[in-house]
């Protein structure tokens, strides 16, 4: 009895030594992860109740030098599915995937995936999301994201580029400033339980996104259209194989224009090849710049003092060197003629004689100091850097031929800064695309000129430009002049250079323009590349009259004083003051018709784009203080039949007649209400204000006193000068 004691006692001992372990071991455990791994823990346990969603930022505007809107961000519906939250996911795939136009096992598959955040389909249109919506399917939720919108797609597409459906640069500015333009994403925090389902007082946490900056371009929109709608020509008679425009103001390196052929719509870019728009051939092609290059040789010549302008050349029609003849363009030869002479004749034998009187290290020092030895540094993604034959590898032939133009590629951004250069007194400048760089409205960033190095003198920069005025008025560049201004510049015409650089491919040509104006004091500088043109192929023939056509309009666009050959203030009115203006008047929401009239009474030029009948926007903008003959050009609205959505935004009738008042608001797909006569003073709907479609708006007329069309009228002191 005694032993059996013993043993009960031996038992519980040992019972309660395993049980004061086993509780030692479990504090220890409790202890190692609560203060151990609790705060890891405690973190994975917030993640697998809190639903994380990303707000996307919206992306800052794209805006002209003068502050017209290129690129915007708007507002659109992003869909996406919590797929434990949907109770039938099969019936749910089946009502969304048509309206999508997507397979609708595939979307049943990512209804059913057990994840607590799925995608369904991003940034889709409103009528879509609309539909979605209807359904009121559970576990179907909406993320108000943003889309770009490129508002005038034909313009300077490889320039401003486009964005991917995370809204990241993929080319252009907007690649180039992605990280201004982007901003910030927010976020959606929202708490769930361990099954997906919202909890009672449950965490809902909204951190917004902050905007992206905006950025103001050193281009200019009508100056864009102005190259825009040359190249169209160009490519209309031509077809050729590629057409680039850059124009730039020489004292700031800021680009004004910069247009290629072919183009693109940034709006729609998956939908065009690849080719067409991963490249900007206005600073990527490389190309042999013919005769235009001489111009670098003529600058070379005169600051080194191995000629002036009176120095006597002797042109046989040909030139030996090394072996080889070298014809002139000018078969029977130019005879006796100065260097002055030389360059106005574009003379091949002349230029390749002074050439090898400056030698190989004079010949490169040039090369260096207008930049062909390195890329321009222009902030866009994608830019050449030029094909120059190293110094020590270049033969005497070599720099015959370069002092002509051949044996040597550049990338046109490369050629304008060259020709700025001589347009900037000899002072190398950075070409540049931004202006300024705005955050919440405060300015954070402005542009200032970034001077390279003075490439050349003052005295021979002036002095080259006088030659280069001779080659527009009187040898190649004829057809580049300009009746008012004093325009210089050089024409060229180069073979195309075979694949692999061998040789050169028959009857394939690029036909070029360099040009400048006024010639005392240049405000833009043009280059104007036309590449493997189909018929006509002479740089004085193909490319000069582009230059001309763009450059009369952007210099009086910029109102630009106009003189006589002998540079005397030519006469803008009858008064004799040459800096008259006109100011523009406004004709948005006007019909097309009565908006030209306007126009045309004002003594300014109009041309229209788009379809419908009302003007919603025109460049320039009203108010604006333009030179006589200046065009300006009009954005139509669309008909009321291309509207969507069901409502429309109520313009300004103020100054219109009933008549025309009338005819508006029909465009719009309104109806008018009109009370009294003569021209709109009131409206029942403010302008801008969002109406349906068919509202009848109220319209008070009363007799004109000082309506819009009157003060539109130019001052009888002014005339045309069309």
């Amino acid at each position: 009895m005694r032993g059996t004691s013993m043993n009960i006692r031996k038992r519980l001992t040992w019972t309660f030594i395993l049980c004061g372990l086993a509780f030692i071991v479990l504090v220890g455990r409790l202890a190692w992860v609560q203060f151990v791994h609790g705060a890891e823990l405690q973190e994975k346990a917030l993640e697998a109740r809190m639903q994380d969603i990303p707000v996307e930022a919206k992306r800052g505007s794209i805006l002209d030098r003068n502050g017209r809107e290129l690129v915007i961000s708007i507002s659109v519906d992003s869909i996406y599915a919590e797929p434990r939250q949907i109770e039938n996911p099969r019936a749910a795939a089946d009502k969304i995937a048509p309206i999508l136009n997507m397979d609708a096992d595939q979307l049943y598959q990512k209804l059913t995936k057990k994840s607590a955040f799925e995608w369904i389909e991003r940034k889709v249109d409103n009528e879509t999301s609309e539909k979605i919506k209807a359904l009121n399917i559970a576990g179907i939720g909406f993320v108000d994201e943003s889309k770009r919108h490129y508002l005038e797609p034909e313009l300077a597409p490889h320039v401003l580029g486009f964005v991917g459906v995370d809204n990241q640069g993929l080319t252009g500015i907007e690649k180039s400033y992605d990280e201004e333009l982007r901003g910030k994403p927010g976020r959606i925090v929202i708490e769930q339980d361990a099954a997906g389902r919202q909890v009672p007082e449950a965490l809902h946490q909204y951190i917004p996104a902050v905007q992206g900056s905006d950025l103001v371009l050193t281009m200019d929109e009508t100056i864009q259209y102005f190259v825009e709608r040359e190249l169209d020509k160009a490519v209309a008679t031509y077809k050729p194989k590629y057409a680039m425009v850059i124009v730039m103001d020489p004292k700031t390196g800021g680009i004004l224009a910069m247009g290629n052929r072919p183009t693109f719509d940034p709006n729609n870019w998956l939908s065009e090849p690849q080719t067409v728009w991963d490249k900007n051939p206005a600073i990527w092609y490389n190309y042999e710049p013919g005769s235009t290059f001489k111009i670098v040789t003529a600058a070379a010549g005169l600051e080194e003092n191995v000629v002036n302008v009176n120095t006597g050349f002797y042109c046989p029609g040909f030139i030996k060197v090394s072996g080889t003849t070298i014809r002139c363009a000018d078969v029977g030869g130019h005879g006796s003629e100065s260097f002055a002479e030389v360059v106005q004749n574009s003379c091949n034998p002349g230029f390749i004689q002074l050439g090898l009187d400056l030698g190989a290290p004079r010949f490169y020092k040039y090369l260096d100091a207008f930049g062909f030895d390195l890329p321009t540094g222009i902030n866009l993604p994608g830019e050449g850097n030029g094909i120059v034959i190293p110094e020590a590898q270049a033969s005497k032939l070599n720099l015959a031929i370069m002092a002509m133009g051949q044996s040597i590629c550049v990338t046109p951004i490369q050629l304008i800064s060259a020709l700025a250069t001589i347009a900037n007194d000899g002072v190398l400048v950075k070409p540049q695309l931004v202006k300024e760089i705005r955050s919440n409205g405060q300015t954070v960033f402005s542009m200032r000129p970034e001077k390279v190095r003075q490439g050349i003198s003052v005295e021979t920069a002036r002095q080259l430009r006088g030659l280069l005025e001779n080659v527009v008025s009187q040898g190649t560049g004829v057809n580049a002049a300009l009746e008012g201004y004093r325009v210089g510049g050089k024409t060229g015409t180069a073979q195309v250079v075979a694949e692999g650089g061998r040789g050169y491919v028959d009857g394939k040509y690029v036909a070029s323009f360099a040009g400048f104006a006024p010639v005392d004091d240049p405000k833009i500088v043009m280059l104007v590349v036309i590449v493997e043109p189909q018929g006509a192929y002479y740089g004085g023939v193909v490319a000069a009259p582009i230059f001309q056509a763009i450059a009369r309009d952007t210099l009086r666009y910029m109102g630009v004083p106009e003189t006589t050959a002998g540079g005397k203030p030519k006469s803008a009115n009858v008064s004799g003051t040459p800096d008259a203006k006109i100011t523009v008047p406004d004709v948005v929401a006007y019909p097309a018709d009565k908006a030209c009239q306007i126009i045309k009474s004002a003594g300014l030029r109009c041309v229209t784009r788009g379809e419908g009948g009302l003007v919603r926007q025109q460049t320039p903008a009203s108010g604006a203080a333009v030179a006589p003959g200046v065009t300006v050009i009009l954005e139509l609205a669309p008909t009321a039949s291309g509207n969507s959505g069901g409502t429309v935004t109520v313009p300004d009738l103020k100054g219109l007649t009933i008549k025309e008042a009338g005819a508006v608001l029909e465009e719009l797909g309104l109806r008018l209400s009109a009370e009294g006569s003569g021209v709109a003073v009131r409206q029942s709907y403010k302008p801008g204000a969002s109406v349906k479609k068919d509202v009848p708006v109220r319209v008070i007329f009363e007799p004109p006193v000082n309506s819009r069309e009157t003060i539109a009228a130019p001052p009888k002191s002014q005339t045309s000068t069309n």
